[in-house]
């Protein structure tokens, strides 16, 4: 039996992956502290625009999942499961303003890769050029270990079956533990994956959100959905007796190795962080430095 799928707005969705590593890319060091806040300013929901034009609470959409930037020219991470809801359709994402309401912006597709779930968009008008309320967050070039200390940040409409832009987010930035690795099959026909087992409750819309390392803050996983096979009771039930907490479920992720594979074949630059890296990537105003 497969995991389901867990997006968005009525489908179910599924698993999960993980590893680290690095190539041209760019080494990042942030210089404020990381926070629950900070932390939302990199991830964007991943939406679908019913109106051509506002009423009273903005824009009516369809929201599918989430995304999350990971530099500074407006490039973003998702589940390529996420984009298939769409059948082909335009994807937007809301960003937010300081002291403006909600905007939606296009987020073209730029590279899939559809075996491992992985999808790289880009945001037109490039976000980070403008004033949005928007941060990147750096890919983990070290594999957590077991028992590692993760979280999975996502943002989801706070009326999920009638969403607008002008409503408020709800932020799930709740932490678990790296459980076990395990090799899976995403779709019929298609090579096995290697996932990542986690320790979080999935809800719906978390797909696509980054699971980032609790120290470092680095991206470490794509949320793929929730782990639904025989095993998974199991996993919870013995790492809430470890940690005299409850079980709250097991999610799987996308290894983050499977991304930066994908970004490697476009070309895209990302910012890579070790284990005690300081957390965040700078906003787009404070330029990272180039890794030797």
């Amino acid at each position: 039996m497969k995991p389901l799928r867990i997006a968005a707005v009525s489908l179910l969705a599924a698993l999960v992956l993980l590893y680290g590593y690095g190539t041209a890319a760019e080494d990042t060091k942030a210089n404020t502290p990381a926070d629950d806040s900070a932390l939302s300013s990199a991830i964007c929901p991943i939406v679908y625009p019913v109106d051509q034009s506002p009423a009273e609470r903005g824009y009516h959409y369809i929201f599918y999942g989430n995304g999350f930037f990971i530099n500074k020219e407006g490039y973003l991470l998702t589940a390529a499961h996420v984009l298939s809801q769409l059948s082909g359709a335009q994807a937007y994402i809301v960003l937010r303003l300081p002291m403006a309401p909600p905007r939606l912006l296009k987020a073209s597709l730029v590279g899939i890769d559809r075996v491992h779930d992985v999808a790289l968009l880009r945001a037109t008008p490039n976000p980070f050029v403008g004033k949005y309320q928007v941060r990147f967050l750096p890919l983990a070039t070290d594999r957590p270990a077991p028992a590692q200390a993760v979280l999975a940040a996502a943002l989801r409409p706070s009326r999920l079956k009638d969403p607008h832009t002008f409503d408020a987010f709800v932020e799930d930035h709740p932490a678990g533990e790296v459980l076990q690795y395990v090799f899976s099959q995403l779709d019929k026909g298609s090579e096995d994956t290697e996932l990542l087992l986690f320790s979080h409750e999935i809800l719906l819309g978390d797909s696509g959100a980054p699971v980032v390392s609790a120290e470092s803050q680095a991206v470490v996983g794509l949320v793929e959905g929730r782990w639904l096979r025989s095993n998974a009771a199991s996993l919870a039930t013995s790492r809430a007796a470890g940690t005299k907490q409850s079980a709250s479920g097991v999610g799987a992720a996308v290894p983050i190795r499977y991304a930066i594979s994908l970004l490697q074949q476009q070309g895209v630059a990302w910012h890579a962080a070790h284990e005690n890296d300081t957390k965040l990537a700078p906003p787009a105003s404070k330029p990272a430095a180039q890794i030797r």
